[in-house]
């Protein structure tokens, strides 16, 4: 019965493997861009002071409280001025940020000891440096709490792939699976078998990321 399903996905849905690598594009692109914009924007939070810091993180942290679909539009547009509407990267671009993935990373960069980093500069290393060397690797927990989060996020994401890409070169696997049901009837057999496909990379993620991620997020619990 799952091959027979399994060959009639495929018969119904030839392009579902597109959908897959579409997803998978997008995943890659959103994680590492969060990774770079939200580390930075993290760790001059955490360890750099200037007029209006705490004042910006909050206004960073209200993004949070903000409904999703009130900036839809807005993001919208944004993307159809850039002129990548319909693209894979209107899908990535907007996502790029997230104020909880800063949150989460400033948090765990200000449990590292100061101590090392001021070691690391005397021995001639830049913020860039010290970064890279110092404080992304006494992290991985809170990375790793980071990446399932954020790539489980992205890969879920229904709304705004439908709005910015929706043809059927950029489409996504969540959409793929929307499209499976029909106006009259709805196959049940074949949603089932491509959601059962699009899981299994979430859940081999978790199992393989489960103890960083339960120690990554108990590390952002404690302040300083």
């Amino acid at each position: 019965a799952c091959a027979t399903n399994l060959d009639a996905l495929y018969q119904t849905s030839p392009l579902f493997n597109r959908y897959l690598m579409n997803s998978f594009i997008v995943t890659v692109g959103r994680t590492l861009g969060q990774l770079i914009v939200c580390s930075l924007a993290a760790y001059g939070f955490a360890r750099f002071r200037f007029p209006g810091r705490n004042i910006l993180f909050a206004m960073c942290l209200g993004l949070l409280m903000v409904p999703y679909q009130a900036i839809v539009i807005p993001q919208y547009v944004l993307v159809r001025d850039m002129g990548i509407l319909n693209t894979l990267p209107a899908i990535i671009v907007p996502n790029m940020f997230s104020a909880f993935a800063l949150f989460l990373l400033r948090q765990a960069f200000m449990q590292i000891p100061l101590e090392l980093e001021e070691a690391a500069e005397i021995d001639g290393a830049n913020p860039l440096l010290v970064l890279w060397h110092v404080v992304l690797p006494l992290s991985i927990p809170a990375l790793a709490a980071f990446g399932v989060i954020t790539i489980q996020a992205a890969w879920n994401d229904f709304l705004w792939p439908l709005v910015a890409a929706n043809t059927p070169d950029t489409r996504v696997v969540t959409i793929g699976i929307s499209l499976l049901q029909g106006e009259r009837s709805t196959p049940w057999n074949l949603i089932m078998m491509g959601s059962t496909i699009a899981t299994l990379p979430m859940v081999v993620l978790f199992l393989l990321l489960q103890r960083y991620f339960i120690a990554g997020v108990a590390m952002t619990g404690v302040n300083r």
